[in-house]
């Protein structure tokens, strides 16, 4: 039943395409509806984030986790991230982040969570996208 109650609410969703960003950082966005997500690669540094935010507040909790399923599974978990001022945004940063775009890339789901906080969204269309934000390289000039 709680599967069916998902798909329903995935399909129905008025989520926003994920967007690429070419740039100094790069960007990959995507609006879930229930949350906001963006990733930022700054090659110059090299570092990678991935803030996830909600319109209510993380809880604090000592680890954060994402599991990505639907094609290539894998679990990922931290207890270097970060919440906003307001609580709203959850931040990870890290040098590398070949797990979370292989999870990304490679799956059709995503469950990433805090403490009580769960937020599930799909990954439809997220392949491209991906692709092109693991291709970030610094601009001529820069």
């Amino acid at each position: 039943m709680r599967l069916m109650i998902f798909a329903l609410l995935m399909t129905t969703s008025t989520a926003q395409a994920w967007e690429f960003t070419p740039g100094l950082p790069c960007r990959l966005n995507h609006d879930a509806g229930q949350v906001q997500i963006e990733l930022t690669y700054d090659p110059t540094q090299p570092l990678y984030s991935i803030s996830l935010t909600l319109d209510r507040a993380w809880p604090q909790a000592p680890r954060f986790d994402m599991a990505f399923g639907g094609g290539a599974a894998l679990a990922i978990a931290t207890d270097r991230h970060r919440l906003s001022p307001d609580g709203r945004t959850l931040t990870v940063t890290d040098q590398g982040f070949g797990n979370v775009l292989d999870g990304l890339q490679f799956n059709t789901r995503v469950t990433a969570g805090s403490g009580v906080e769960i937020v599930e969204f799909p990954l439809i269309d997220a392949a491209e996208p991906v692709a092109a934000f693991r291709r970030c390289e610094v601009p001529a000039g820069a």
